[in-house]
């Protein structure tokens, strides 16, 4: 192995470190540039011409950029991608005008729960292989589709032999043996509290140690503000971070739940109060958008540009998942935000790596500079700007994590 890696002739670099000097505002762009990595990290960046004072003697593997654009590995922090079965039915119904619900959840429980682990395994393994040919070097991962103890711990510990970056979700909705179960007597509210008994005893106790954070999906047809505070704060006495589903099928109390929790992120926001907007953007949770499920669920999209003009920090995920958005390429995502959502291709960038690390609570990913993780991206393109103006045409071309070429 080479004792380092300068890759060099790159034309446009975005860095998403702000300097004096360099173009683009936040994206702190350097053209002809070079980066030099080291053990996995970046140790300088600046101009290509200027490389030659930084680097090794000896030892360094050289890679010619040829004047394309090279970005910082996207950061999805929002993925459900353990999981059995299929529901390109369901989907096919929504785009012949069926709305979406969240109860279509159970079907994938019921094939999920017959899956082998092997088989589980084999598919994460398959989307994990599409996420990096699109760029992406960093992801979350979601349970919420076993809802049993023994289910759900194992949702959490297959996706914890693929990513560090583990959620929790058993309160993802309420299963059918809760909902059927005749002691609550047809009572959705009583099934719900007797599920969210499970989720934060045994279920918790067996999935926290896989896992680092926790969810709830806090929404009608799933669980309400009071349940959802009970399993979040469940989860944040035994250790792990909480992160929220919230606002994706009408107002309600999920994004102010978040932000009095301290929640990393709170996840869809596709219909927000005034109110809403107010407590993001007084507080340092993060609004996750997911242009890909309005695309799939044909909602209406989010207004990006209503909360970055109030000061709220906005991210871009592709909440992989087989019912509400079955895609995993965020350079899909941030076609679409710019298409849709009122983002300009900078900005949806910026939320597709540098505020994915924030929603994750990360310093060490989502921008180029000394001292971060070495995951870059080269496109087949001159600049970034093509990832939103060439959509669907796989311009990735060579991806490297923590320094390490990717197959």
């Amino acid at each position: 192995m080479p004792r380092a890696t300068l890759i060099t002739n790159i034309g446009e670099l975005v860095t998403n470190d702000e300097q004096p000097g360099r173009e683009g505002g936040p994206l702190g762009i350097v053209r002809d540039a070079a980066v030099l990595v080291e053990h996995g990290e970046v140790t300088w960046v600046g101009a290509a011409a200027d490389a030659s004072a930084h680097t090794p003697e000896s030892g360094v593997e050289l890679v010619d950029a040829g004047g394309r654009a090279v970005i910082p590995g996207f950061v999805d922090s929002h993925t459900h991608l353990v999981f059995g079965g299929d529901r390109a039915e369901e989907f096919a119904a929504r785009m012949a005008g069926r709305r979406y619900e969240a109860g279509g959840i159970r079907s994938t429980v019921a094939a999920t729960r017959a899956a082998t682990d092997d088989e589980l395994r084999a598919r994460l393994t398959g989307f994990v292989a599409e996420l990096h040919a699109q760029g992406t070097t960093t992801f979350e991962v979601k349970s919420g589709y076993g809802l049993s103890v023994a289910d759900e711990e194992r949702l959490v510990r297959l996706a914890r032999e693929v990513t560090s970056e583990v959620t929790f979700l058993g309160a993802h909705v309420v299963p059918f043996e809760f909902r059927e179960d005749p002691r609550f007597d047809g009572d959705p509210v009583a099934a719900g509290d007797a599920y969210v008994d499970v989720v934060i005893g045994e279920m918790l106790d067996a999935c926290a140690p896989h896992s680092r954070w926790i969810d709830a999906f806090c929404e009608r047809g799933a669980f309400s503000p009071e349940q959802s505070r009970r399993v979040l704060e469940a989860g944040r006495d035994a250790g792990l971070g909480i992160r929220v589903h919230g606002n994706q099928l009408g107002e309600g109390g999920g994004v102010r739940l978040a932000v009095e929790l301290g929640a990393a992120s709170v996840d869809h926001c596709t219909f927000l109060s005034d109110e809403d907007v107010a407590a993001l953007a007084s507080s340092d949770t993060v609004a996750t958008l997911l242009p890909g499920v309005e695309f799939s669920t044909r909602q209406p999209y989010p207004d990006a540009r209503r909360l970055i003009e109030a000061g709220v920090t906005v991210a871009l995920a592709s909440d992989c998942n087989p019912g509400s958005c079955f895609t995993s390429s965020m350079p899909f995502c941030i076609a679409v935000a710019v298409r849709d959502m009122n983002m300009t291709p900078a900005e949806a960038l910026w939320a597709s790596t540098a505020a994915g690390a924030k929603a994750l609570r990360r310093s060490d990913v989502g921008a180029l500079r000394p001292g971060m993780r070495a995951d870059l991206v080269e496109l087949d393109a001159p600049s970034y700007l093509h990832l939103a103006y060439r959509p669907g045409v796989p311009i990735v071309r060579r991806v490297w994590a923590a320094g390490a070429p990717m197959a």
